[in-house]
């Protein structure tokens, strides 16, 4: 497809004027507008909801992550009540991943066989297997709350967690866990993308670093505001009523 040739007098005078031409002066277009993060759309973001068939997938509060833990997130212990209190609240509707490394790092494959070569104390080889254990009392509520093991960030990593959605007839995800701008930010992003709707808890969510954990909540709130809500927990349990599925 040809694109719109520029009169020889606009070409001139861009050239006459450097980098400041106004290309859109010369086509007769209106002047382009200042870019808004929030400009794809000026829908209203939806009132806030929780789907009595909502599933609450709760990611990597384990030991592994905790304040004696390799790979410690900070602020986690501080989040724990928040997500005790939502798999309390419906625990035969909450899943549980646990973020499993490899043995070695050649077991690995990719760029994940150079992380753990960077990494190696996070390995099954130099961590104790205890480490994998959820943060307590989590392990409390399983069963009926099941266990779903996974070695990348993303839940949906592994088949198994859209297969347990799937049989639970799921049809809203609640994330809660760690890290926030990692494991939570890569689960959130891929059931976007299989269409369920995600109510991050917010208080419910932690990461290592401040800054990257504050803009992921902006980035939910700027650009996925029409699929993706942040409530604090309290607010998810007065609105999910799982009994009524």
């Amino acid at each position: 497809m040809r694109g719109v040739p520029i009169p020889i007098r606009c070409a001139s005078a861009m050239r006459a004027t450097g980098t400041g031409g106004r290309a859109h002066d010369c086509l007769g277009m209106d002047p382009p507008k200042p870019w808004s993060p929030q400009g794809l759309s000026d829908a209203p973001s939806p009132p806030p909801c929780v789907p009595a068939r909502a599933v609450h997938l709760c990611l990597d509060m384990q030991n592994l992550i905790g304040p004696q833990g390799p790979w410690a997130a900070k602020w986690a212990e501080r989040v724990l009540p928040a997500v005790v209190s939502l798999a309390e609240h419906a625990p035969g509707r909450t899943l549980f991943t646990r973020f499993v490394p490899p043995a070695e790092p050649d077991d690995a494959h990719g760029a994940w066989r150079d992380f753990y070569r960077k990494w190696e104390g996070l390995t099954l080889k130099h961590i104790d297997p205890g480490m994998l254990d959820l943060m307590a009392p989590l392990n409390l509520f399983v069963p009926p709350a099941r266990i779903i093991d996974k070695q990348r960030y993303s839940a949906f990593s592994t088949p198994e967690t859209q297969a347990a959605l799937t049989a639970m007839g799921a049809d809203a995800v609640i994330v809660s866990g760690a890290e926030s701008d990692m494991c939570v930010l890569a689960t959130v992003l891929a059931a976007v993308d299989l269409g369920y709707p995600v109510i991050v808890a917010e208080d419910a969510v932690c990461s290592s670093a401040d800054p990257p954990h504050d803009a992921v909540q902006e980035l939910y709130h700027s650009r996925f505001s029409q699929q993706v809500q942040t409530l604090p927990s309290a607010v998810i349990r007065e609105l999910w009523r799982p009994g009524e599925a």
